[in-house]
């Protein structure tokens, strides 16, 4: 499957909620990409970006909460 592009550049980024406010390791997300989900290093904000399709994300969010990750 090939990877298909996506615009960011008008994008809208927002900290992690666990982030903390000394600007910490941080990564930041946009919210307005229908069906994925653009990650950035908030220490980075010109550097590359990381999309994931939108169930991906959810799973990972999921398991960082602590609803399956590492569990076993």
């Amino acid at each position: 499957m090939r990877a298909r592009r996506i615009d960011v550049s008008a994008a809208r980024w927002r900290k992690s909620s666990y982030s903390n406010q000394d600007g910490g390791n941080c990564i930041e997300v946009a919210d307005d990409f229908p069906g994925v989900v653009p990650v950035r290093d908030s220490k980075v904000p010109f550097g590359p970006v990381v999309v994931f399709e939108s169930g991906v994300w959810s799973s990972f969010v999921s398991a960082v909460r602590g609803e399956g990750f590492g569990a076993g």
